[in-house]
């Protein structure tokens, strides 16, 4: 597997319309597909690719991305997250973001919106402003107001064994609730 074939598959007609309203079937076809790639890359096999922009960004997509089409509501879907970002951010000090189309920079920047770090959701939201997608843009400032209030993703509680506060309990039992 090579970073292109990541590329292609991901920003692929077939794949577009799965990207944040997944099914069980294109989570299998993932999980069948690139379940080997995304071990490799969990365990550093393929750190090489962060050498390049492309490569970069694949390297985000199987580390972010697929992780949470192949785990869907287990705690593995967030286990790379870590390594996601560090990619993230060393593409960022490189400034390859600005070689990438605007539609490849808003997965760049993914695992930033997708950190219970504060100063990642800030980032974040300065790099979707900046990226000027408007949609990118609400769900990067949604997710900095869920760290702001709760410090955490209270949706994520159950599947990585954490206890939710009454605060937390209250706004997943409301119809404002973010299940991601």
């Amino acid at each position: 597997m090579k970073p292109d074939d990541i590329l292609s598959f991901w920003f692929s007609e077939q794949a577009r319309p799965y990207w944040f309203a997944s099914t069980a079937d294109f989570d299998r076809e993932v999980t069948a597909c690139f379940h080997s790639t995304w071990q490799a890359a969990a365990t550093g096999d393929l750190d090489a690719w962060a050498d390049s922009p492309a490569g970069a960004l694949a390297l985000v997509i199987v580390l972010d991305q697929f992780p949470l089409h192949m785990f869907r509501g287990r705690a593995e879907a967030f286990s790379t997250e870590a390594r996601a970002r560090a990619v993230t951010r060393r593409a960022l000090a490189r400034h390859w973001d600005q070689s990438l189309a605007p539609e490849q920079r808003a997965f760049l920047y993914l695992p930033l919106m997708h950190s219970e770090s504060p100063v990642d959701q800030e980032d974040s939201v300065a790099l979707y402003e900046a990226l000027g997608q408007a949609e990118s843009l609400y769900w990067a400032q949604h997710h900095r107001e869920l760290i702001r209030r709760f410090g955490r993703f209270p949706h994520r509680n159950a599947v990585l064994g954490r206890v939710s506060t009454p605060q937390e309990e209250a706004y997943l039992a409301s119809a404002e609730a973010f299940r991601g």
